[in-house]
């Protein structure tokens, strides 16, 4: 369990410092319905990665359900194929780093509903594909580590906790203090979406690596 936990802290950690989730609860809790749709865009973001997370580790279980040398190594080529991925998506973001434009979807946030912050708060987080590799390749590395069902329930949770955590944060503390939070988001906002692309190039080239390094260590 200790094993398992470790190769997951980097990938939660990854999802959980991913600028645009950040960038958007900051633009939601500043908006006019900042309470129900700050709520709704974090019930969103957390059931995306619980679902997604959980899918895989359904899937990827059926690789260690044998525990002959092929299913070891069928196991250690996906997560090969998941770091290649993750380090051309780290390239991608690089190569985008001077793009400081706001996409489209953000500038209408202020008119966001609480049912469409759910939506928007599951779009990021299940269907985003930087975020989406990183839930999948937690749960490959949870479905195939070979510990019981009570255990994966437990390192799917704490893998949600952590991976949710920032933008959890930015809605929680903001209902709790609202003006005095209010100008260090709004700065940390301008911040994220000025660097979006250098920070999750950063992060996707260390995820990569680590989801790359399992892999190649697995043959």
């Amino acid at each position: 369990m200790g094993a398992v936990l470790g190769d997951l802290l980097p990938l939660a950690v990854g999802v959980a410092i991913s600028p645009i989730p950040i960038v958007a609860a900051i633009l939601i809790i500043l908006s006019a319905n900042a309470a129900r749709a700050g709520t709704g865009f974090a019930i969103g973001w957390v059931l995306g990665i619980v679902v997604v997370t959980a899918i895989f580790v359904v899937l990827s279980g059926t690789l260690s359900d044998s525990q002959d040398t092929q299913s070891s190594t069928v196991t250690a080529w996906v997560k090969i194929v998941l770091g290649i991925v993750l380090l051309g998506l780290a390239a991608m973001q690089w190569r985008s780093r001077s793009d400081t434009g706001v996409p489209g979807w953000m500038r209408a946030i202020d008119t966001l509903s609480a049912v469409g912050a759910v939506g928007l708060g599951a779009l990021l987080s299940a269907v985003n594909p930087k975020n989406l590799l990183l839930c999948v390749s937690a749960g490959v590395a949870i479905g195939t580590s070979g510990i019981g069902g009570g255990p994966q329930v437990i390192a799917v949770l704490v893998f949600t906790v952590i991976a949710a955590a920032s933008v959890l944060v930015v809605v929680i503390g903001y209902l709790v203090a609202a003006e005095r939070l209010r100008e260090p988001l709004d700065r940390a906002r301008r911040w994220l979406q000025a660097n979006n692309h250098v920070v999750m190039a950063i992060v996707l080239l260390v995820m990569g690596a680590v989801v790359l390094g399992k892999g190649i260590g697995g043959l």
